[in-house]
């Protein structure tokens, strides 16, 4: 994997000039395996049924990097619930979305067991879509929300509602950054000044079993909705044991990749989400010029990609 995306940087730059590139970091987050993650953070046992939910080790990380006690973490299609759970246990306040009433409920439990134990209690999860955040009822977190923590999900069939069938598999990974992209869009006017977006992505294979490039379609989706990426990571979902890194693939992962080396064409097993973090417009260009590295403000307000009519554009001007 390279440090910089394929496509171009989202910001025009001067003739000669390379773009500044998302900081690249590694989050130590595979140091305890996901039945004990669960376990240690208090989830109940049916929070494992959810194979897209973002790792307890993972949206604990995010939470105490990028927020503080008492602000406020909102999920957009949240799941089981795994980043409200972390949420609430940090000192935060929580909101979750999911369409599946089946997760509503176990997001539910989630929260009542991490009220149970102590943990902070303004949590709520709606049973509702993400577009619900773009209607009154979300007029209530419009520039409130500190952390927007999310993850790409596999898609679900329109008539079943059941998930795409496959490990890591998407047969259409341009619709599914497509829907994710208008998230993004409902999210956007819900960040307050100096909050952050954080997707995590795990790793996906086309049909023939190559990698997905999933950075260079989010960070355009992300510019699009009026964000600027200010950060990369990887969280590891591997144990990291000296120098090296134990995997820790399932069965049918392994058995795949066998097959894959047997037939000439290797694949390594996943050791590794992809975490992506956004910024409103202005306050990475506040960030940039802290940091003195210079930020084309006003190119960027007239692309066509963040023009004026964003939110994040407005807030900057």
């Amino acid at each position: 994997m390279t440090d910089r995306p394929v496509s171009s940087w989202p910001l025009p730059q001067p003739v000669g000039e390379e773009p500044p590139d998302p900081r690249l970091s590694v989050w130590p987050t595979g140091q305890r395996d996901p039945a004990a993650q669960l376990r240690d953070s208090g989830c109940v046992a049916a929070t494992s049924t959810d194979t897209d939910r973002i790792p307890p080790a993972v949206a604990a990380h995010a939470i105490t990097t990028y927020t503080r006690p008492g602000d406020l973490v909102l999920d957009p299609d949240c799941g089981t619930g795994t980043v409200l759970s972390a949420a609430l246990r940090a000192g935060r306040r929580a909101v979750g979305l999911t369409a599946r009433r089946r997760w509503w409920t176990i997001a539910r439990a989630n929260i009542t067991a991490a009220k149970a134990h102590g943990a902070w209690p303004d949590g709520s999860v709606l049973d509702a879509h993400p577009k619900t955040l773009a209607t009154i009822r979300a007029a209530g977190l419009v520039g409130r929300v500190a952390l927007v923590l999310t993850t790409l999900r596999t898609p679900t069939d329109t008539t079943t509602r059941h998930r795409v069938p496959g490990p890591d598999r998407d047969p259409d990974p341009d619709r599914t950054v497509s829907q994710f992209a208008a998230t993004l869009a409902h999210c956007e006017p819900l960040l307050r000044s100096g909050g952050h977006l954080v997707v995590v992505a795990r790793p996906r294979r086309h049909r023939d079993g190559s990698l997905v490039d999933l950075t260079t379609p989010l960070i355009a989706a992300g510019t699009a909705a009026g964000l600027a990426p200010v950060d990369r990571g990887l969280a590891l979902t591997a144990h990291l044991r000296g120098r090296r890194l134990i995997t820790r693939a399932t069965l049918a992962e392994r058995r795949a990749a066998a097959r894959a080396r047997a037939a000439g064409t290797p694949i390594a097993l996943a050791a590794h989400h992809e975490v992506l973090v956004f910024q409103l417009v202005h306050d990475a260009e506040l960030a940039s010029a802290a940091g003195g590295i210079p930020w084309p403000a006003e190119r960027a307000l007239r692309s066509g990609l963040n023009g004026s009519g964003h939110p994040g554009a407005r807030r900057a001007a």
